[in-house]
């Protein structure tokens, strides 16, 4: 399966730029997954890869072939929409057998060979037999999922196709994408504004905002080491605690209550700060071990797990903690905060800067 290699990709609407000039490699044989908020312009990249919209500027490749003026049945593609095209009156397995049935290359012996296999890896033998119309959401979408699989097509693209299903649905379909990417190992560009679904499915995720691919990443990267204050807000549940502060000129290193030594900042660094901390690497304490943070806790609430989130004023700016159920419930009004240096990031104009603790957290990451 080839990759996909987007060359200079800008697509305007009129005055509006909804994507900008993006270089980027999806590689082949993967999941990567085009996550952001709504507007981002990720839908729009993808309907470009397609060949549903052409860009304004730039190529499209597959490997090495130029599809960039390619019509979308000319570039070997499946696709998978939010809302299924099918037909209600026929059955599953006549539904998936479609659209071979206008391919001469395939004999019968081998559109039955796909059916099994399809219906294998999506478990859905015993619903071979079943019309559209008596399937629920989900498993109409796995049906959309065999249909484009079936083909063997090149690349395979997933336009939000869990948005209309419902939790219990939407679980199972995942675990299906999960299988056809393992089984079978196509090249997968799926897109979501859910980063569950993300971090869950994909090999690599490109985080887009604003038209443009903030970082394009492993999930365990792209949560450990976020480039940008937006990657660290965005991703997490919830996102990062950002902790602002001002660097003075004489001043070489960033002095926050709740660390046990000062950060170095690379030289060059000035003005206003903002130190990013996960909730989860937050630590609370009855008291004061010496020298931490005095907090008071504005709120508490239960969390997936029996973690507890808690909301504390520190100073004038609110930090958030997750916390194990055992110290969520015997927090009081004050509490006393401490996080490791090494879990640190610091921005300086929305852009992460390298400090003196990247060597550490770089360590911990790959624990």
């Amino acid at each position: 399966m080839p990759d996909i290699r987007l060359d200079g990709i800008t697509k305007r609407f009129g005055d509006f730029t909804a994507v900008k000039d993006l270089n980027v490699t999806f590689e082949e044989n993967t999941v990567t997954c085009l996550l952001g908020p709504s507007g981002c312009g990720k839908t729009t990249l993808m309907r470009m890869i397609a060949g549903l919209e052409t860009p304004t500027e730039g190529r499209v490749r597959f490997g090495e072939r130029d599809v960039t003026a390619l019509a979308p049945r000319q570039r070997n593609i499946g696709m998978v929409f939010q809302y299924p095209v099918m037909y209600p009156t026929l059955t599953v397995e006549e539904n998936i057998l479609l659209p071979l049935r206008h391919d001469r290359t395939v004999d019968q012996s081998e559109r039955r060979r796909r059916l099994a296999e399809v219906l294998e890896v999506l478990q859905m033998e015993d619903m071979a037999g079943a019309t559209i119309g008596q399937l629920d959401a989900g498993s109409r979408q796995r049906v959309a999922v065999g249909r484009a699989v079936a083909r063997y097509c090149d690349i395979i693209l997933f336009d939000e196709p869990t948005t209309n299903v419902e939790v219990n649905a939407k679980l199972q379909l995942i675990r299906a994408f999960k299988e056809v990417a393992r089984r079978l190992r196509q090249t997968i560009i799926y897109v979501t504004h859910d980063q569950t679904e993300a971090m869950t499915l994909a090999d690599h995720i490109a985080l887009m905002r604003d038209g443009e691919i903030v970082q394009h990443a492993p999930p365990p990267e792209l949560y450990r080491q976020c480039r940008t204050e937006f990657g660290g807000w965005f991703i997490g549940n919830p996102g990062m605690n950002f902790y602002r502060t001002e660097l003075h000129a004489d001043r070489t290193n960033v002095r926050l209550p709740f660390l046990a030594r000062e950060i170095p900042v690379p030289e060059g660094a000035r003005g206003d700060l903002t130190v990013g901390i996960r909730p989860e690497h937050v630590r609370l304490h009855d008291s004061d071990h010496g020298g931490l943070a005095a907090a008071e806790v504005i709120s508490r609430s239960i969390t997936i797990g029996g973690q507890y989130l808690v909301k504390l004023a520190v100073d004038d700016q609110i930090i958030r903690a997750k916390v194990p159920s055992s110290v969520g419930r015997r927090l009081g009004g004050r509490v006393y905060l401490e996080c490791p240096d090494w879990a640190v990031t610091v921005f300086s104009g929305g852009v992460r800067l390298e400090t003196g603790t990247a060597a550490a957290e770089q360590s911990v990451s790959s624990r």
